[in-house]
């Protein structure tokens, strides 16, 4: 089930429209009857550390100094 709000509706009565997300119904937060936002349950993404451990490779000089970086931030050296 969809209930749609405009946002006044949205902030007056936000604790309400959180219990109804929470039980599973999805929000739809209106302005001047044109959708802006969804109200939808949290879904946790899983992390996994090191997915990509031996897909992905680079060389020592990728955490060199940048010249052109340096410069920007400190002007050139030889002034």
């Amino acid at each position: 089930m969809t209930t749609t709000v405009n946002i006044h509706e949205a902030k007056t009565h936000l604790s309400r429209l959180l219990e109804q997300v929470a039980a599973g119904e999805r929000v739809v937060i209106s302005k001047a009857g044109t959708p802006i936002a969804d109200l939808v349950p949290h879904q946790a993404a899983t992390v996994t550390f090191g997915g990509l451990k031996g897909e992905i490779t680079y060389t020592d000089d990728a955490f060199g100094i940048d010249p052109d970086i340096q410069e920007m931030f400190y002007g050139d050296a030889a002034s």
